[in-house]
C-alpha cells in the first residue's frame, strides 16, 4: 500500500472531511481504498505474544495497520510480509524507536512513528529525569506553574515533552524518515505542568514551558475509547465518541487539545479542532459474555465509520487477540483466536468494500435520505471500478427509523448488504431512484452502479 502524503490541513484528513458535503450535483465520495486504509488494531508482539497467531485473524479481519511496540521486529516485518500490515511504531527511545522505523521504511511496512503511551499510566525516564504520571492530581487547576516548578522531581511533564520534541526533529531531519507522519504522545491532556502537549506546534503566545515554534507531531493522538469514561450504552454512542469539539463522558479531542482534562490548560479553539489533523491510536468496547458480543461488534464498525466520518485519518480498536495486554475482554478474538462477532460484522465491512486501487477523482452521487433522525448517519464512498458504496448506519440503542434514500435518478442495480448478516446482498433492486430503509443499530451498505 502506497504511503499516504502528511499536510497540515489537507490530504486524505480534508478528503474525509468534504466527503458530505454537498454541491450543486451532489455528494463527493470518498475512495473505498482510502477508508479501509484508515482501519487498525493494537497487538502485541513487543510483549512477547506470538506474532504467527496473528497471521489468519488479520487476514480475516482485513484491517491495514497495526499498533505495536519497537521490538522484536520480525514479527512486525512477518506479518507485513503475510497480510500486507502497515506498523504504528510506538517507543520512548528516541534512537532505538528511530533506528526499528528505517528497518520497517526501508521493507515498506512503516506507516507512522508514535511518541509515548500514556504517560499518564506509565511514567518515562528521559535523560535521567522522569515525567509523566499523576502526582498532582490533588493540586487545584489555578495552581501556578512556578510553584509546580518547585514541587518534587518526577511529578513535572517536561521530560514528556523533550522526548516528543526531539523525536519529532529525528524523524523530521532523517533522510529516511522524514515523509513518515509523527503521531503525538497520547494522554496529553493529563499534563500537570504546561509544557505545551496540548499543540502539534506551539503558536506564539501560547505561554508555554517550552518555546513557541517547538514542533511535536503531524497528528494528533487520542484515546477516545467509544465506551467512554463511565458506564452505559446510549444513542449515537460512537458518533458522539467521534466529535472533535465535544466535552462530555469520552475521552476526546476537546479534552486533549482543545482544554486539556487534568488542569485544564488552553490549546485549540473549537474550529481549529475540526480540522485538526488527528488519529484514535486506542478505542474499544468489552464483552465478556456472548449476549455482549453483538454490542460490541455493532459499536465497533458503528465506530471505524463514525471516525473516518468525523475526520479522523486512522483508528485503531484496542485489541486483537482476547487477554493479550491486560485488554480484559475487549479483544476481536476468543482466547483460542475464534473470531468474535465484532471480527465478523468487521470482516463483512472489508469484504463488502474491497478494494486495493485509490481513486484519484472521486466522482459525486446526487443522493437524499429523507426522514434521517438524528442516529442515522451516512458516507458515501467509490470503489476504482466506479461503483459507489453508500454506508447508511443507526446508532439507535432501542427501537428503529424508517427512511428513505432519494438516489436522484433511477439506477439500474441497487445490492442491500447488512453487515451483521454476512457479504452477500440481503437484497437487489433493480431500475430504482429510491430506497426504502428501516434502522436500527448497525450499518447496511447500498452497493449503486
Amino acid at each position: 500500500m502506497a504511503l499516504l502524503p502528511v499536510f497540515a490541513l489537507g490530504g486524505p484528513l480534508s478528503a474525509a472531511l468534504a466527503a458530505d458535503a454537498p454541491s450543486s450535483t451532489g455528494v463527493t465520495a470518498t475512495s473505498s481504498d482510502t477508508f479501509l486504509s484508515s482501519l487498525g488494531v493494537n497487538t502485541h508482539i513487543d510483549q512477547g505474544y506470538n506474532p504467527y497467531a496473528y497471521v489468519e485473524p488479520l487476514r480475516y479481519l482485513g484491517v491495514r495497520n497495526i499498533r505495536d511496540s519497537h521490538r522484536h521486529l520480525t514479527g512486525h516485518l512477518m506479518l507485513h510480509a503475510q497480510t500486507g500490515v502497515m506498523v504504528d511504531l510506538l517507543g520512548i527511545d528516541v534512537s532505538e524507536l528511530t533506528a526499528a522505523a528505517r528497518i520497517l521504511a526501508r521493507a515498506g511496512a512503516l506507516l507512522a512513528i508514535e511518541g509515548p503511551n500514556e504517560p499518564n499510566n506509565f511514567p518515562i525516564t528521559y535523560k535521567g529525569r522522569q515525567g509523566g504520571g499523576t502526582s498532582l492530581k490533588w493540586l487545584p487547576a489555578w495552581t501556578p506553574d512556578w510553584l509546580v516548578d518547585l514541587l518534587p522531581s518526577g511529578v513535572s511533564w517536561l521530560p514528556v515533552a523533550e522526548l516528543q520534541r526531539d523525536l519529532y526533529s529525528a524523524v523530521k531531519n532523517d533522510p529516511e524518515l522524514s515523509r513518515y507522519p509523527v503521531f503525538h504522545v497520547s494522554e496529553g491532556g493529563a499534563e500537570t505542568d504546561n509544557v505545551g502537549l496540548q499543540f502539534l506546534t506551539i503558536p506564539a503566545g501560547a505561554e508555554t514551558l517550552l518555546a513557541e515554534g517547538t514542533g511535536f507531531a503531524d497528528y494528533a493522538n487520542a484515546h477516545n475509547y467509544v465506551s467512554g469514561v463511565r458506564a452505559g450504552y446510549v444513542d449515537n454512542q460512537a458518533w458522539q465518541a467521534a466529535d472533535p469539539v465535544l466535552d462530555g463522558r469520552w475521552d476526546g479531542l476537546y479534552g486533549e487539545y482543545g482544554r486539556t482534562w487534568k488542569r485544564h490548560f488552553p490549546g485549540y479553539s473549537n474550529a481549529q479542532l475540526l480540522t485538526l489533523p488527528r488519529v484514535t491510536t486506542e478505542t474499544g468496547w468489552d464483552a465478556a459474555s456472548p449476549e455482549e458480543e453483538r454490542t460490541q461488534g455493532i459499536v465497533l464498525v458503528n465506530t471505524y465509520l463514525a471516525q473516518f466520518k468525523r475526520g479522523w485519518r486512522y483508528t485503531f480498536i484496542y485489541q486483537l487477540g482476547e487477554g493479550e495486554g491486560g485488554g480484559g475482554n475487549q479483544g476481536l478474538f476468543h482466547p483460542d483466536w475464534t473470531p468474535k462477532l465484532a471480527a465478523t460484522y468487521i470482516h463483512n465491512l472489508t469484504s463488502i468494500l474491497a478494494d486495493n486501487a485509490p481513486v484519484e477523482r472521486p466522482r459525486q452521487l446526487n443522493y437524499t435520505i429523507a426522514n434521517a433522525p438524528p442516529t442515522v448517519h451516512d458516507l458515501l464512498l467509490q470503489k476504482s471500478n466506479g461503483t459507489f458504496e453508500l454506508i447508511v448506519w443507526g446508532e439507535q440503542v432501542s427501537g428503529h427509523s424508517a427512511i428513505t434514500v432519494d438516489l436522484g435518478e433511477p439506477r439500474p442495480k441497487v445490492r442491500i448488504y447488512d453487515v451483521t448478516a454476512g457479504t452477500t446482498p440481503i437484497q437487489v433492486l433493480t431500475a430504482v431512484n429510491s430506497v426504502p430503509l428501516t434502522l436500527s443499530d448497525h450499518a447496511l451498505v447500498l452497493e449503486i452502479e
